[in-house]
């Protein structure tokens, strides 16, 4: 019933028709649909209820454009239905018509009144929710101007030490921290550019993420990054961590995968299962992992513990095929 409320004709339409038109039309056809069901009734059962079908008319036409649709409504229906109608019927005594008259005027009256009531108690609820959006949107806004401006100074930060410190390793330690803050703050802006409330398009968060992954690893020339990636919204905490598990992937497939080579691949894809949920995959050409146990990693397999918080945070499994054609990575997801 709401929605009926919030339905007004002649401001909808307006100014390509004048409002009093639009009422003018909303009452003759009220009256016309009334006059049609009064026609069918009077097949089955002559001079039976004449004035039931005035009231939900006069409703429709108050609801749909207005009190003044309403009474213009009630004036030709009354008129037609007392004069046409109950007046010719040998069943009229000489004083019951102007009582009855009386009554069903009153009725109509009535019956506008509470219609009309409705129609502006509905449309002030619609104006007060439309300002609250209002307010949301502009707070949203500035909390997504603000936390944006919070993730560039913690990247900036991030980044001015990296470039004083002079071991290689504190270097690509802080040089993966700015990739990590970089891939939350992504999602982060595809969360509120999207508009699906608490959902990140992954297909083009991924992407982007890819996007700026190849540039920030300086993959160029022979070592090429690309993204296949089907559309889908999924939760944002889930679209965090499946950014940051790509980030750690891609970024050991950078860093290890090519070893003495100058030319590679790697290759991302987020598809849809047949039998449900979803796969992340990070292939590439490159030498494959060594035979044996891991050799232990100058970061003590930080990145590999990351990899292993984000898929569990995310619900999702893993699984590592690597031989001498290269490593694929696979992250498989619920729905």
């Amino acid at each position: 019933m709401a929605r009926i409320g919030e339905l007004d004709l002649p401001d909808r339409l307006h100014p390509a028709i004048p409002r009093w038109a639009t009422q003018l039309g909303v009452a003759l056809l009220c009256v016309g649909a009334a006059g049609v069901l009064r026609l069918a009734i009077n097949l089955v059962a002559p001079g039976a209820a004449v004035f039931a079908l005035l009231f939900p008319a006069i409703m429709i036409a108050t609801l749909f454009a207005r009190w003044q649709a309403g009474l213009l409504t009630a004036a030709i229906s009354i008129a037609y239905a007392f004069f046409a109608v109950y007046l010719p019927s040998p069943a009229t005594t000489q004083s019951g018509p102007y009582w009855t008259l009386f009554a069903i005027a009153f009725s109509a009256g009535l019956t506008i009144a509470l219609a009309e009531t409705f129609r502006r108690a509905v449309h002030r609820a619609t104006d007060e929710r439309d300002l609250q959006i209002a307010d949301r949107d502009l707070m949203l806004s500035e909390f997504e101007h603000r936390v944006k401006n919070n993730f560039q100074i913690v990247a900036s930060m991030l980044d001015i030490q990296r470039r004083r410190v002079s071991d290689p390793a504190a270097s690509d330690a802080l040089g993966a921290a700015m990739m990590r803050v970089d891939s939350i703050a992504r999602a982060h802006r595809h969360l509120y550019r999207d508009g699906q409330g608490s959902e990140v398009n992954v297909s083009d968060y991924l992407k982007d993420l890819c996007d700026t992954l190849s540039d920030a690893l300086l993959l160029r020339g022979g070592v090429t990054l690309d993204c296949d990636a089907d559309a889908a919204h999924i939760q944002r905490d889930h679209a965090v961590s499946i950014g940051l598990v790509l980030n750690e992937l891609v970024t050991n497939a950078a860093k290890h995968a090519f070893v003495g080579r100058e030319t590679g691949t790697i290759h991302v894809s987020w598809k849809h299962k047949a039998e449900g949920g979803w796969r992340l995959t990070v292939a590439d050409d490159g030498v494959g992992l060594p035979p044996g146990p891991r050799p232990k990693r100058k970061d003590g397999g930080l990145g590999q513990r990351l990899i292993e918080a984000f898929v569990k945070q995310a619900g999702g499994t893993l699984t590592t095929v690597s031989d001498s054609g290269g490593t694929r990575v696979m992250m498989d997801v619920p729905d």
